[in-house]
Formats: C-alpha cells, structure tokens, sequence
C-alpha cells in the first residue's frame, strides 16, 4: 500500500514538473518572439528604413573631403589624386560600417546580434573608459539608472502600501480625504516637479546639489564618494516619489477597502483575531499579487521617462545615453539601448507568472494541482 501510494505521489510530481516545462517554454518562446518583433522595430525606426545611412554617407564624405584637404601631407597630390584617395577612405570607412550592404540583410544581422547580446561598436560614442564597445558603453550607465529609479520606486512602493493600510483602517478620515484629493497630481511626470525642486531647493535654498551624479573633483574615499551620490540622489529620487506616491496610495487603498469588506475578513474579526493579523493574513496577502504586479510593471515602464529626467538632473544613467546616441544618429547605442530595456521587461514578465502562484496559492499553472 504504501508502495502504492509513493508510485503515485512520484508520477504525479513527474506530472507536475512536464506541465511546469511545457509552460515555461511557451512562455519564453512567447516573450522571445515579442523581444524580436520589437527589436527589429526599433531597428527600423532607428535607420529610418535606410535613409539614416544616405544621411551618413554624405556625413562620411565631408569628414574624409576636410581630413584629406586639411592635411599638409596630400597638398602636393593633384586633384584627381586627391580624390582617388578621398574614394578609397571613404570606401574603406563603408566598409568597415558595413554600408555596403542592402539595408534589409543588414537591419537582419542586426536583430541576430542584438538579441544574442552581441551588441557590436558603436558609431560616434564611447564610454569614459575609452571603450567602443556597446556593451561596454551601456554597463557603464546601466547602473546609474537602476541605482536610482530603484531608489526612487523601491521608496514609494514600501512607503505607499504602509500608508495605503494604515489609511484604509481611517476610511473618510481628513487625511483619507486628503490622500484621495492629492491623487490627480501623479499625472505631471517626475521631471515635472524636478524643474521647481532645483529651483526651491538648488537655489533659493541651497540644500541639494542641482544636478550630477557625485561632485567634481569627486571625493576620495568610498564613505565619502557614496555620500555625495546620496546628496546628488535627494532632488531626483523626491521628484519621482511625488509624481508617483499619491497615485499609488489611493489604487491600493482602494484594494485593501474592497477586500476588508469580504466575508472571510469580517468572519476573522468575529472570531476575535487581532487587527494586525487581519490585516496581515486576509487583506494584505490576497492584495500582494496585484500590488507587486503594478509595481514592476511601473517600474520597467518608467525608463521611456528616464530620457527627460535624467537630463534635467544631468544625471549620467541609460536615460542620458539613449538621448545623446540619439543626437548622434548612433544606432548600434540606441538599438542596444531598446534591447536591454526589452530583456528587463520580457524577464519581469516572465516571473510575474510564478509571482502569481507563489502569493496567490488560488493560482495554477495551466491547471496544474
């Protein structure tokens, strides 16, 4: 009997791990061929579907044309000299950016490299260190930017579910009131209240540092340099937490009031449990899966706002970067740039389904037990 009974709790758990299988890998599959269709649409509205290379050939040819004219090594040559030397830089330089071929087939081997992280060199930029790798140009500011929209998002998602709790249990109080009139002002961006923080509190009363991400000469020291990055971090990571605090405080104050008054939670209460494990168990729970659902969705989403924040902060992250390749018409920065962002997403995605199951225990996966 007993043998019995372990035969089947192992098929079962076999079961269970070729369902658990086959859903990941439809679940990769679909995420992948998403990440691909919007790679090679940022691919083609990076190059404008060919003509950001008309725009760089005549670029190229007017560098090489001013390198050759300007050099007292080639003043001797005749012009038709001059010239044949001027065709064969240039042809080199199409070369080695590989203009030569048609558009498609490029833009094709672009989308194969970008999603195998291959991100090649870039065109105009480099990173501080020297490097014209993409990959080595985008290390170097990714961490800016999660270091301080991780911050900023991480502040305001632990701050407004405390309030948003402590709210529900004061429902129609003044500062209920308050919280729910404040909500409309999540609509202006960050860098909407960036623009009056540097003006109150960078220069009408010097407590903050404008802009930057550390002083100049940077401190020596570790304690020292990463207390400056704080102060440089105060501006822009209050900015974001205005723009997003009252929002978030009134969406999950309103699912914490509309599971309080479910059966189960006053049948809690009858029974004589304390406040604090009611809230715990039979409201905050079944709310974690919709609560951290909008939060890491806003937390990836909100890199297309990085662009404009970050360069009202002069803040040295992806947001900066995408805004000067785009400047320069780098499109291997920009496409690397997208794809980067499109991973974060595809991945974030990706756990949320397990998310689901982890705090809902009501969750299965394709009917699994």
């Amino acid at each position: 009997m007993a043998a019995d009974t372990h035969r089947s709790t192992g098929a079962s758990l076999l079961r269970d791990l070729r369902r658990l299988g086959i859903f990941t890998a439809k679940r990769v599959l679909a995420l992948l061929v998403t990440v691909v269709i919007g790679v090679y649409l940022t691919i083609i509205i990076a190059n404008m579907g060919g003509q950001v290379d008309e725009l760089r050939m005549a670029q190229i040819r007017s560098e090489v044309a001013e390198q050759v004219r300007g050099d007292p090594a080639f003043r001797d040559l005749s012009a038709e000299e001059r010239e044949a030397l001027m065709e064969e830089q240039i042809q080199l330089e199409v070369e080695r950016l590989g203009l030569d071929e048609p558009f498609i087939r490029r833009s094709l081997d672009y989308l194969r490299q970008a999603v195998l992280l291959n991100l090649g060199r870039a065109e105009q930029m480099h990173s501080d260190a020297g490097s014209r790798k993409v990959y080595n140009i985008i290390a170097e500011r990714l961490p800016a930017t999660l270091v301080l929209f991780g911050t900023a998002n991480l502040l305001v998602f632990f701050a407004s579910v405390l309030a948003a709790l402590w709210l529900s249990r004061r429902y129609g109080s003044g500062l209920d009131r308050a919280a729910i009139a404040l909500a409309p002002s999540s609509a202006a961006p960050g860098w909407f209240y960036g623009i009056f923080l540097i003006l109150l509190l960078a220069f009408v009363m010097p407590v903050a540092p404008a802009g930057g991400m550390v002083a100049a000469p940077p401190p020596e020291g570790p304690w020292a340099y990463a207390a400056s990055v704080v102060r440089h971090m105060v501006l822009p990571v209050l900015a974001m937490f205005i723009s997003q605090i009252f929002i978030s405080i009134y969406s999950w104050r309103t699912f914490f009031l509309i599971h309080a008054s479910e059966d189960y939670v006053e049948m809690a209460r009858a029974k004589g449990l304390p406040d604090r494990m009611v809230e715990q168990r039979y409201i905050l729970r079944p709310t974690l899966a919709p609560i951290v659902t909008s939060f890491l969705l806003m937390l990836i989403g909100l890199w297309s706002g990085a662009i404009i924040l970050e360069q009202v902060f002069n803040w040295p992250g992806l947001g900066t970067l995408l805004f000067e390749a785009i400047g320069h018409r780098d499109t291997p920065v920009i496409i690397g740039s997208v794809v980067i962002f499109a991973y974060l997403l595809a991945v974030t995605v990706f756990l949320l389904d397990f998310l689901y199951a982890i705090l809902d225990p009501r969750v299965r996966i394709e009917g699994g037990q």
